[in-house]
């Protein structure tokens, strides 16, 4: 499915190369050349496909209903904000010029004053509204990069799609000229339905792991690390429904060979047998006897940008968790006492 945002900005440029324009000029009359970016937020994804095959009975109705509604806020076509950077070209690629709008809008328009020159234009929409990221290296091109928390041993999920592009400009005096930006989503989303009826469990608690923990935005490059902190998905409440619902948003799993944004609908690709799992749920199931149930689950499919991928399972009496996705691996350890608090390592 594929959504658009065309956001048309006008440029005024000051043709600072000839005729003696600088930053701030009493009168710019003679130094303003027009130029047009239109930014366009380009989402791909699977997530319709995925609520209805995964969710495609009728006692599934109220639970899709719910994570609709739950994901509106992540796969949408509304940019709440944009961040415009405008990069040199030479040497440390360093920061020239950025500005942030707050848009809630889908098409707006900006006057923006930058010299005639050559550039590297970086673009961000929506990041304003996920606190558990920060940008960091902003004065320069290659450094420019969202990162999660990585004080904490657990992180909030992701409360908005995040979009990002890059775009060489090669601004000239005295020429029309016209530049597309294409915007990609940089994020996506996870989804664990377990369905209790019967089970008589007490609670359940959900922790995620192997997601990236930033994300480089000129070279559109993912970052991992050994330990990272856990995403605690959010409990989404379904009414009238026996199943649990937990859902978060968060950057992409590793992919089998190479970790990079890939703009694909296709979720076929697995990890060859035998080797680590990309992602991982671990799933604490508290029993009325006061104990409690580790299940690991291990996913050998990729989670990529812009995609959302949904379980469902079966909790029984003694807090097992099956599920009938054949690809996915399952750890369980009954009656199990924890030495932290959560798991750490992946």
């Amino acid at each position: 499915m594929r959504f658009a945002i065309r956001l048309s900005v006008v440029l005024s440029l000051l043709a600072a190369v000839s005729t003696g324009c600088s930053w701030v000029d009493d009168d710019l009359s003679d130094c303003e050349t027009e130029y047009t970016l239109d930014y366009e937020l380009r989402l791909v994804t699977n997530m319709t496909a995925e609520l209805q095959t995964q969710l495609s009975l009728d006692t599934d109705l109220a639970v899709s209903t719910a994570l609709k509604d739950y994901l509106s806020n992540i796969f949408t076509d509304y940019a709440h904000d944009v961040d415009l950077g405008f990069y040199d070209v030479e040497e440390d690629s360093v920061l020239l010029y950025r500005e942030s709008h707050i848009m809630d809008a889908n098409q707006t328009s900006y006057t923006i004053f930058i010299p005639v020159r050559q550039y590297m234009h970086l673009a961000m929409a929506n990041v304003s509204r996920n606190q558990e990221l920060v940008f960091r290296g902003a004065d320069y091109c290659h450094r420019a990069q969202l990162a999660q928390q990585e004080t904490l041993d657990t992180i909030a999920p992701h409360r908005a799609g995040i979009f990002t592009a890059r775009l060489p400009m090669d601004i000239k005096e005295g020429e029309d000229q016209q530049f597309d930006v294409s915007l990609y989503m940089a994020n996506c989303a996870s989804a664990l339905v377990i369905d209790t009826l019967g089970s008589g469990i007490r609670d359940m608690k959900v922790y995620l792991g192997g997601f990236a923990t930033g994300f480089n935005i000129c070279d559109s490059l993912y970052r991992f690390n050994d330990i990272s902190p856990l995403v605690r998905p959010d409990r989404i409440e379904v009414k009238g429904s026996t199943s649990l619902c937990f859902a978060a948003a968060h950057f992409p799993s590793r992919e089998p060979e190479v970790s990079k944004t890939i703009i694909d609908v296709d979720d076929s690709s697995t990890i060859p047998e035998g080797e680590d799992n990309l992602w991982k749920a671990w799933i604490y199931v508290s029993l009325p006897d006061g104990t409690i149930t580790q299940n690991v689950l291990g996913f050998n499919s990729p989670i990529r940008s812009g995609h959302l991928k949904l379980l469902k399972g079966k909790v029984y009496t003694n807090g097992v968790v099956a599920t009938e996705d054949p690809t996915v691996t399952v750890s369980i350890a009954i009656d199990w006492v924890p030495g932290l608090e959560i798991p750490v390592d992946l």
